[in-house]
């Protein structure tokens, strides 16, 4: 046959249980043939001593750009989704994707802050980290309850992302806290008459009461509840911090109801966001967090806050500017460590990466051609090694689960959690026949995040092929600066 055959690997795929030596066939994008004997190709790959997988899924990375996309290449992605935030409009979004190339398959749901902001403050312009950031300065729609004439401006915006195409609604709850049960109530309703999902970062993060990450859960279960909505909770470590064992106790109850709940988690103590995120101007921010204001680093130059009036100064000078928020302690906690085990290895759970843009020392994002990267760009380790961070760690160190189940989380699992509301998914995450040809050849013994929280920009080493839509992105572990095979993930447009 002609295409490109891939030889004599360890083929591990979820969908079918498969965990041989096997070769796999590519042919027109897809995957055309799994067995013993394949030949006849234009290319072939000889994959002897490597592990051949479905390509990993980010259900969660706001890199969104080339540079994002070439770091995470390495990391075994082939597909790059923004969706606990998303993007507003969504049409527009879709079409500067098209226009520019992308590396990797790309998608993002309906922003929802975005159309509060448009609702509330009449801020109508695209969406981005700088406008958000700008946007925290009027509170209005941070700390305010939606009248009915604003619920149903941002209804409309909502709507109208979907009918482009969104890939459901994300829901930065966390960022506009003083949102009310009923608008919420009727954004769940919105989705569930679209069938699909909501990507929600919850509305607290505390330990103690009030406004506990325990309170945020019963209410995304009750939401889960009383409308039908499938109900995606993002980064599961961050959202529940010191409080994953009782959260997680909250969620296995609800999924065993039967409600529709689904979640993802990174493996790191470590969170990052915003300087202008409401939660960290909290006046009982150390009590209710466990964590001094010196937790929280600027990311551009590594500063970390004194005290929270130096916090509060940056934020009024400089809201959009990225920060590190080490909450767990997970190189010298045992305790920490084993709730980030309870994240991380939750049955059922999606990784995902949070990865965020690569920010350079002036503050600007990054979205240039260089390869490397620029050395003062910088980012979080996880925008770099997420997921190769999970395989070295979880899977081939600890034997904590199967390279069979490791590699369910990071491409079955995200895949099954969209293939109901998203038909283009259905066919991601597998390696079975007539499943997408987005494919990742690591050497799994020298499979090894790199990136670190002093040296962030570094990309992971193990990943000696890259396959996306069937076009080779890394061959022989070098990267093809000019391949550009990335192709929408969208829902039909209305």
């Amino acid at each position: 046959m002609s295409g490109l055959v891939i030889k004599g690997g360890r083929v591990v795929d979820p969908a079918s249980g498969m965990d041989a030596v096997s070769d796999v066939a590519l042919l027109d994008g897809k995957v055309a043939a799994v067995g013993t004997g394949l030949g006849g190709a234009e290319q072939v790959i000889d994959a002897t001593g490597l592990v051949v997988a479905p390509g990993f899924i980010d259900l969660h990375a706001h890199g969104q750009s080339i540079p994002a996309d070439r770091m995470q290449a390495f990391d075994g992605v082939t597909t790059t989704l923004d969706l606990e935030a998303g993007v507003l409009p969504v049409a527009s979004w879709y079409q500067r994707q098209a226009v520019q190339g992308r590396v990797l398959n790309y998608g993002a749901s309906v922003n929802w802050a975005f159309a509060r902001i448009g609702a509330m403050i009449g801020f109508n312009g695209e969406s981005s980290l700088e406008a958000f950031g700008n946007a925290m300065r009027d509170r209005r729609w941070v700390e305010n309850v939606a009248s009915e004439a604003e619920v149903t401006g941002i209804l409309d915006r909502l709507e109208k992302g979907l009918k482009e195409g969104g890939i459901g609604v994300g829901i930065l709850n966390a960022y506009a806290p003083g949102a009310g049960v009923q608008e919420l109530t009727a954004v769940c309703q919105l989705a569930a008459s679209h069938d699909v999902p909501t990507f929600t970062h919850v509305a607290y993060m505390s330990a103690i009461d009030p406004e506990s990450a325990a309170e945020a859960y019963i209410r995304l279960i009750g939401y889960a509840g009383a409308t039908g909505c499938h109900m995606h909770i993002c980064h599961f470590n961050s959202s529940s911090k010191t409080d994953v064992e009782r959260c997680a106790a909250l969620v296995v109850k609800a999924q065993a109801q039967g409600l529709p709940i689904t979640l993802e988690a990174y493996p790191y103590g470590t969170g990052s966001t915003v300087l202008a995120a409401a939660f960290f101007s909290d006046p009982e921010f150390e009590a209710r967090n466990g964590t001094g204001y010196d937790s929280v680093q600027r990311v551009t130059d590594g500063r970390r806050f004194r005290d929270r009036a130096e916090l509060l100064a940056a934020q009024k000078e400089e809201p959009s500017t990225l920060v590190l928020w080490h909450v767990l302690d997970t190189e010298n906690n045992a305790r920490h460590r084993d709730l980030l085990d309870m994240s991380v290895l939750y049955p059922g759970g999606a990784i995902a990466s949070d990865a965020m843009p690569w920010t350079l020392s002036d503050g600007s994002a990054y979205t240039g051609d260089a390869w490397p990267l620029p050395d003062d760009a910088t980012s979080h380790p996880r925008s770099a090694g997420c997921f190769t961070h999970f395989i070295r760690h979880w899977v081939r160190e600890r034997q904590a689960v199967s390279l069979l189940e490791g590699v369910r989380k990071c491409a079955l699992i995200p895949a099954e959690i969209l293939a109901r509301s998203t038909p283009a998914m259905a066919a991601k995450g597998r390696l079975t026949v007539g499943a997408d040809a987005d494919v990742v050849v690591f050497d799994f013994d020298t499979l090894t995040d790199r990136a670190t929280f002093s040296a962030m920009n570094r990309p992971s080493e193990g990943v000696r092929h890259l396959i996306v839509s069937g076009v080779p992105v890394i061959a022989d572990g070098t990267l093809d600066l000019a391949a550009r095979p990335g192709r929408p993930v969208r829902r039909p447009v209305a």
